[in-house]
């Protein structure tokens, strides 16, 4: 697989690789240099970081009660 480098230093990623790796508009990469070669590595806790603290505990004073209640602990 071959890309081109554009005018502005962007390139884009065959699809095979992104729908491989599951990269979608907006998922971040980590660009590395190892000898003559660029490394792109898919930030693992991505998805993780965009859904941290998007869900409210309705009625529950914290993540602890939270807990607690699905445990069914006193």
């Amino acid at each position: 697989m071959e890309a081109t480098v554009a005018e502005r230093g962007q390139i884009t990623l065959p699809k095979a690789v992104r729908d491989a790796l599951g990269l979608t508009k907006g998922t971040q990469l980590t660009v590395e240099l190892e000898g003559g070669r660029i490394i792109l590595r898919k930030s693992v806790d991505d998805a993780i970081s965009r859904a941290r603290g998007k869900f409210a505990l309705d009625g529950f004073e914290s993540s602890e009660a939270a807990v607690k209640a699905v445990r069914d602990e006193d």
